[in-house]
């Protein structure tokens, strides 16, 4: 069985980015180069396993019913939605090679035709090292850990919320399915567990799809035809005309978070419902963020904070 059998299989701020880059930025394009930041990690044994996961990503198209699942979200339009019926991953945008002893991948073309490809490589990458190393998992070892976590999550209170990122570290897809059904199946589903960031697992599951925009985001603004100092403000913009008013959760750390706060005005202060903090001291952070909407005379109350740092 492979690895990604659904397009799906993705995280939601992929999507969400793919609408606003094939509508203000088609032009663009881009290179990404997975880099595995685990010491230690000899990923070369994997590589054809590796291309032939990646060729059956190539191979995979959206069905009516996963079109019409994404339809329904306020925010996805109609002409994405045409789009994505005509999307085919294109196999000649990725490479996979060696190079100095180690496995390399890199993606590279127009980025709104590119954009999907960074975390279902990662999860093959990922599964695929796990089903070598660890072949007999203990799931009834993992499901108890699983069961001491709710717990603790209960412990904290209704005011405790959180949601699955896993997709692109996962152990596998299958460990995803379990974990997520457990959760959805537990007494803190709604309660403190609200979603995941994994759209396929959304709509199998019946939970909310969770996520905005990601540091790549960010980033590329910084390669575009504007003033390097305007880039994040540039981006920010971008992203309020594309969505006017949804998916009102601004990253807050690709250019650190000072100069996030020197570019988040009043006027994008008030149009973002809140940040997200995915790096650094979470607790310096927050008082940081929270200095400045009273500075600006909003009710930090009024606004959310999410942390995504350290997820584990």
């Amino acid at each position: 069985m492979p690895i990604i059998q659904s397009l799906l299989d993705n995280d939601l701020y992929k999507f969400t980015m793919q609408q606003v880059v094939l509508h203000h930025f088609p032009e663009v394009d881009v290179k990404y180069k997975f880099k595995c930041r685990t010491p230690n990690v000899d990923l070369l044994p994997y590589q054809e396993i590796i291309r032939d996961e990646i060729d059956n990503l190539c191979n995979l198209r959206f069905t009516n019913e996963e079109l019409d699942y994404l339809k329904q979200l306020p925010f996805i339009k109609k002409d994405f939605i045409d789009f994505l019926r005509l999307l085919e991953l294109n196999r000649d945008h990725v490479r996979v090679f060696e190079e100095n002893g180690e496995l390399q991948i890199s993606i590279s073309g127009p980025w709104f035709l590119t954009i999907l490809f960074e975390v279902p490589i990662l999860a093959i990458v990922n599964e695929t090292y796990f089903k070598h190393q660890v072949p007999n998992p203990n799931y009834d070892g993992a499901l108890e850990r699983l069961k001491n976590k709710i717990e603790f999550a209960y412990s904290l209170g209704k005011k405790y919320k959180f949601a699955d990122f896993g997709t692109r570290r996962r152990f596998s897809f299958d460990w995803q399915q379990k974990l997520i059904e457990h959760l959805v199946k537990s007494k803190i589903n709604s309660r403190n567990f609200v979603g995941t960031s994994n759209v396929f697992c959304a709509k199998e599951f019946g939970i909310k799809p969770i996520g905005t925009m990601a540091h790549e985001f960010i980033q590329a603004g910084q390669a575009l035809n504007v003033r390097l100092i305007d880039s994040q403000k540039f981006m920010l913009q971008r992203w309020v005309d594309e969505y006017r008013g949804d998916l009102g959760i601004a990253l807050s750390d690709t250019l650190g978070i000072d100069a996030f706060l020197k570019d988040f005005d009043k006027y994008f202060a008030k149009l973002y419902d809140g940040v997200r903090q995915d790096s650094g001291d979470p607790f310096e952070a927050c008082e940081k963020i929270i200095a400045h909407y009273r500075k600006l005379n909003i009710d930090p109350k009024s606004k959310v904070i999410i942390f995504s740092d350290g997820l584990d």
